[in-house]
């Protein structure tokens, strides 16, 4: 009964997380946003005590039932091993933890964080890399199939139905998506939860505390035959037959023990004192280290907010006319970030690249970066659209607080960069045709279109930009007709401003 409950809480999370990636409408997105929200390492890097607060517990009562059910990449890894399991029954076994690895793998992910090298901590957050996978390889999958569904549904005349369109984000991501979720497979398809017990820096956490959890799956020595059929269907490799000891550091709680034993000499419940178990393996890391380490985590986290915020009220704009410079490549000195995040820098340190917010863009605007310092974390381009002022979906699904929640009119108040004009690649002069486009697109009214040549009011119009007022939505950008090359483009904001 444990294990068909368990089950099914798993397969109801997993479809609700990966609905969301999938989800180009924004629908579902009010439904089920906040199963995002609970994921352990998005809720800690967004200071969302009462979530840690609960999911502690909720590890400290019933051990890490977190990676069995609610953690995406840990229920993808369990239906690979079923299916795994297809082919070949009982073939797990029991093998000594390796806390070395697991200890270390999570000191490099809290110095990461620290530190703020996000393309790190992206690369070995749970969530994040579930994330990718699911944006990068079932959306495209979920989109061709959609679009086939509204290919026949326009020919029967219906609407029930519509087109979308499908296109690569960006390739470096999209194989490291590739890669991860064929190492990852592989892994679960051989050993189970392997990837869980040495790499996820979550699952170490969480192992720690389950550790002292007061509901655990308890072997009576009594009733047991050593037939080592709950060993080898232990995906966690964590049942010591022999010593008669599961190590619960590894244990994800999944039943599966329980299920098998057909003498019924396993049981999930408090141990009793003279039973409890012994740790398997003895860490090298003390619990006052980690501690101390997940202190000075939460500590810089606060500091870096604290100061971006300050920052956001000293930092000071040039006004007057925007500058022309003779560019004609957009080549952005400071990349756009979304508009709720205080900073760039603030944006970096908060962002697990779980790219949520490049799943739900509507206007194909969030694309993830290339650059190395912040590989796979979201960057604004207006190549395929503008972010539209009315549009805040964004900072609505953000589980991490990279992107706070922010109001239509709060966005519209926030700029995140300036329009830049490029003179060499202006229509009304390359072409000598009247233009304006920029002009009448701009949703601040800070573009006026003025005479080239201020002693001739005939002269071809071009624009002139009010950097004080223009908020950066890149609606110039997208919709200058000159090609190749924009003849406006907008240069980002290291701190965002209100106007």
């Amino acid at each position: 009964m444990l294990r068909k409950i368990r089950l099914t809480l798993a397969v109801l999370f997993f479809t609700a997380v990966t609905l969301l990636f999938l989800d180009f409408t924004g629908t579902l997105h009010a439904w089920l946003g906040w199963t995002a929200k609970i994921q352990f390492l998005p809720a800690l890097l967004a200071l969302n005590v009462g979530v840690v607060v609960f999911l502690v517990l909720l590890t400290l009562a019933f051990g890490r039932v977190y990676c069995s059910i609610i953690c995406p990449l840990g229920v993808m890894q369990d239906i690979i091993a079923w299916v795994g399991k297809k082919q070949k029954k009982n073939r797990y076994g029991y093998s000594p933890a390796k806390s070395w690895l697991r200890y270390s793998v999570l000191a490099v992910f809290i110095i990461a964080m620290i530190a703020g090298i996000g393309s790190l901590v992206a690369l070995l957050a749970p969530y994040s890399s579930y994330g990718r996978i699911a944006g990068n390889l079932f959306a495209p999958i979920y989109g061709w199939g959609n679009n086939l569904l509204a290919y026949f549904a326009e020919r029967a005349d219906s609407y029930a139905f519509y087109e979308t369109e499908v296109w690569l984000k960006s390739l470096p991501t999209f194989f490291i998506a590739l890669l991860s979720f064929i190492i990852i497979g592989v892994l679960a398809w051989r050993n189970g939860r392997i990837y869980c017990n040495t790499i996820c820096p979550v699952g170490t956490v969480l192992g720690f505390l389950a550790r002292f959890s007061w509901l655990k799956p308890v072997i009576d020595k009594d009733k047991c035959v050593n037939c080592k059929l709950c060993a080898r269907n232990c995906k966690a490799a964590c049942i010591n037959i022999a010593n008669h000891r599961i190590d619960y550091s590894r244990c994800v709680a999944c039943m599966d023990c329980i299920g098998k034993c057909h003498k019924g000499a396993i049981s999930y419940k408090h141990p009793a004192k003279e039973a409890a178990q012994p740790k398997a393996v003895e860490s090298k890391i003390s619990a006052e280290q980690i501690n101390d380490a997940r202190r000075s985590f939460l500590t810089a986290t606060a500091l870096v907010a604290t100061t971006a915020a300050l920052k956001a009220q000293e930092k000071k704009v040039d006004g007057g006319l925007a500058i022309i410079e003779s560019k004609k490549i957009p080549d952005r000195k400071t990349p756009i970030v979304p508009p709720g995040a205080l900073s760039a820098r603030d944006f970096a340190r908060h962002c697990t690249a779980c790219q949520l917010c490049v799943s739900v863009c509507p206007n194909g605007v969030l694309r993830p970066s290339t650059d190395l310092t912040k590989l796979m974390q979201p960057e604004m381009g207006y190549e395929r659209g503008y972010c539209r002022p009315e549009c805040t979906k964004c900072s609505e699904v953000c589980p991490a607080g990279a992107i706070r929640p922010i109001t239509a009119a709060e966005k519209s108040a926030t700029q995140i960069g300036h329009a830049v004009w490029v003179k060499e690649n202006c229509v009304p002069l390359t072409d000598g045709v009247e233009c304006g486009n920029c002009a009448r697109h701009c949703p601040t009214g800070a573009i006026l279109m003025i005479p080239s040549d201020a002693a001739n009011p005939d002269s071809p119009k071009i624009p002139a930009i009010n950097v004080e007022r223009c908020i950066g939505c890149g609606a110039c950008e997208n919709l200058c007709p000159a090609r190749p090359f924009s003849a406006i483009y907008v240069e980002g904001h290291e701190v965002h401003r209100e106007i």
